[in-house]
């Protein structure tokens, strides 16, 4: 805390308006779980396969001056060399989040020491049926509490980061909290779901005002036995008390494409330094108040714990609101009932009368079709298979479209090669390869999950 109230102050005082507080370093996507609220493993298996070396890692790491770095994935115990990364974070004292599953942490933890610079933030969504559903496989809960209680055991700090979806429970949720309080861990940190365009279910992200109703009911009454990883005004934020706006530029993204555009959770574009990345981007096109549709319904941690950070430092006001949440309790406004409406800025977003972009689908580009061809490309950087472009010569090139802007594309490829080609010389484009992600859903498990009961025996009866 006071290390990141030191360098806040700093950056006020040096009249920085922009500046980074985490930086979410991505060293692969790979997973050992598929869940289907999950925009970050969709991709073709080339790009699954990558690992970010650690060199590349550390250089980003010295280019951004956050405090603090989170590694989430993917699942990053899956990289070959996560825990030389870990050393040398430890080394140049940052505060570090290692975000997993823990499907691997007791095979893991030999690899690391405890230190007061590491943290394992374990990725829990609820109680066994809620997490289980959540992650799409049975088991992982138990499996991911035996991670928890052997981390806790050996003297590591361990925190919880928990997503939450439309339909979740206020009930269960607040005996999840004291389920994670009573496994020891020293803080929990809780967030409501980002609608991923790469995810394969969007059926069950929390629009605002939902997202205030569910946090006004788990947050209500808070028992002081709950500690939570985060700062008390985002808490409130979350609850409807605060009308925060994102900032972007606070949680930076670096992975294995470069400096991700705008954000953690966005992709349009990538930079090639850090610099570029705080110079290049338009900021004022996202956050809630800008009118970007793909900010309207967000209120991800990511985004907006640095604003309740700078707010904190940034006013007497937020400064005494802090302390006051700090010791008194959050203050969270009394739930009240939401009616269900479609709002005129959903109703624009309708799709009707575009084209299906699935497998398979052709764009040919005409004298006419520039408007179309600038749609048809936002449709192939957000398809999580490999597109196929035909140039104007008849070259062809296919991989995965890991960048897109006004003038030209970047495809990589299978064989890791990645070819920039101009828009201009585009003549087709086809989405060649299968979608990863298709096919799974909440619901699809589901009815997996009932299948199976029924097919189960009914127990039989006592004499």
């Amino acid at each position: 805390m006071w290390t990141v109230a030191s360098y806040v102050l700093k950056q006020k005082l040096k009249g920085i308006k922009r500046y980074p507080l985490v930086l979410m370093l991505e060293p692969l996507y790979r997973c050992n779980l598929a869940c289907a609220g999950c925009g970050k493993i969709q991709y073709p298996s080339h790009i699954l396969k990558q690992s970010m070396s650690v060199e590349d890692a550390l250089k980003a790491v010295d280019e951004c001056p956050a405090p603090m770095v989170s590694i989430p994935g993917g699942e990053p115990l899956l990289h070959p060399e996560i825990d030389k990364l870990v050393r040398n974070l430890v080394e140049r004292k940052k505060y570090i989040y290692l975000c997993t599953n823990a499907l691997l942490l007791e095979e893991k933890l030999d690899l690391f020491e405890p230190s007061k610079y590491l943290t394992f933030s374990i990725h829990m969504d609820g109680l066994e049926e809620e997490h289980d559903f959540a992650v799409c496989r049975d088991g992982t809960y138990k499996k991911a509490v035996a991670g928890i209680k052997l981390a806790v055991e050996r003297g590591f700090r361990v925190t919880t980061n928990t997503t939450l979806f439309d339909g979740a429970s206020p009930k269960r949720t607040r005996e999840f909290f004291d389920e994670m309080m009573g496994l020891g861990v020293e803080g929990m940190m809780v967030s409501p779901g980002y609608s991923y365009d790469k995810a394969p279910d969007q059926n069950n992200f929390l629009k605002r005002e939902k997202t205030h109703n569910l946090f006004q009911r788990i947050l209500g009454k808070a028992k002081k036995s709950w500690q939570f990883n985060q700062s008390p005004l985002f808490l409130e934020f979350l609850s409807g008390k605060w009308d925060f706006d994102c900032t972007p530029w606070g949680n930076p993204t670096y992975n294995v494409f470069g400096w991700q555009k705008p954000c953690y959770l966005l992709q349009e574009g990538y930079a090639s330094s850090f610099k570029e990345l705080m110079e290049t981007t338009k900021w004022d096109e996202y956050g809630h108040k800008s009118g970007n549709p793909k900010c309207r319904d967000c209120m991800v941690h990511c985004g907006f714990e640095a604003t309740a950070v700078d707010y904190t430092f940034g006013s007497l006001k937020g400064f005494a609101a802090t302390v006051k949440a700090t010791f008194v309790g959050a203050s969270i406004p009394e739930p009240i009932e939401t009616i269900e409406i479609e709002s005129a800025s959903t109703a624009a977003d309708s799709t009707e009368g575009e084209p299906a972009y699935d497998q398979g689908y052709t764009f040919e580009v005409t004298e006419t079709s520039n408007g179309d061809l600038t749609r048809a490309l936002a449709a192939a950087f957000n398809y999580r298979g490999n597109i196929t472009v035909t140039s104007k010569e008849g070259a062809e090139a296919e991989g995965y479209l890991s960048h897109v802007d006004a003038d030209s594309i970047e495809l990589w490829s299978s064989d890791d090669n990645r070819t920039k080609l101009p828009v201009s010389s585009i003549k087709r484009l086809v989405f060649s390869g299968r979608d990863p992600a298709e096919g799974k859903s909440w619901e699809a498990w589901a009815k997996k999950q009932e299948a199976k009961k029924a097919a189960e025996p009914e127990p039989e009866m006592a004499s």
